[in-house]
């Protein structure tokens, strides 16, 4: 089965964290990297700009409308995901605690139910 992990960032948070607590996220992500695929749980892993630069688009009545920022209006954003396959959910869950991201903001865990 395959879960979506997804990361999420909250930019003030993450100026409250210490540059060693900033580092040891950094760190922990090579070191879940590491782990997930040497037990070829790992199928992809992507980390995403912020969201200043995003463009949400919409089409109604044939008319293409492009706006400035992110479809949903937060303080937090999408800024990452992994892509993995586990036996279970219970072990999708226990990836995503492993991430470091979790100690200071969510991670959250979506079984994937269609591929391309």
């Amino acid at each position: 089965m395959r879960y979506l992990l997804t990361l999420h960032m909250n930019p003030t948070l993450w100026g409250t964290l210490t540059d060693g607590q900033k580092n040891g996220v950094y760190e922990g992500h090579g070191a879940f990297i590491k782990t997930i695929t040497d037990t070829g749980e790992m199928v992809e892993t992507k980390a995403l700009a912020e969201p200043a630069g995003t463009k949400t688009v919409r089409v109604q009545n044939s008319a293409t409308r492009v706006q400035q920022g992110a479809f949903v209006e937060s303080d937090a954003f999408l800024c990452g995901y992994y892509v993995v396959d586990v036996a279970s959910e219970a072990r999708a869950v226990e990836l995503a605690a492993m991430i470091p991201d979790a100690q200071y903001t969510a991670v959250e865990v979506r079984k994937i139910v269609h591929e391309g």
